[in-house]
């Protein structure tokens, strides 16, 4: 599964990273957070959060709002064992 990290510049591109590196970097600190593009569908986060779950993790989901626009929102997952 691919999903599309934050931009870090508001007119910027959100750049890919995968399930796999994902898990990659949680083997190796054991938590992150990490957070994620407007642009993914709600569906496809709450199946990585299902995905993470069902391998013993903890994870927390949260939307967050940095402006008065309705578009300016992203997602933060917080993972860990």
């Amino acid at each position: 599964m691919e999903l599309k990290a934050a931009r870090t510049e508001l007119n910027g591109k959100p750049k890919a990273i995968t399930v796999e590196k994902i898990e990659k970097e949680l083997d190796k600190e054991g938590q992150k957070i990490f957070y994620f593009d407007r642009e993914n569908s709600h569906k496809d986060l709450m199946d990585m959060v299902e995905h993470f779950e069902s391998k013993g993790y903890s994870v927390y989901f949260r939307e967050i709002r940095f402006g008065l626009n309705e578009s300016d929102y992203l997602y933060e997952v917080h993972i860990l064992r």
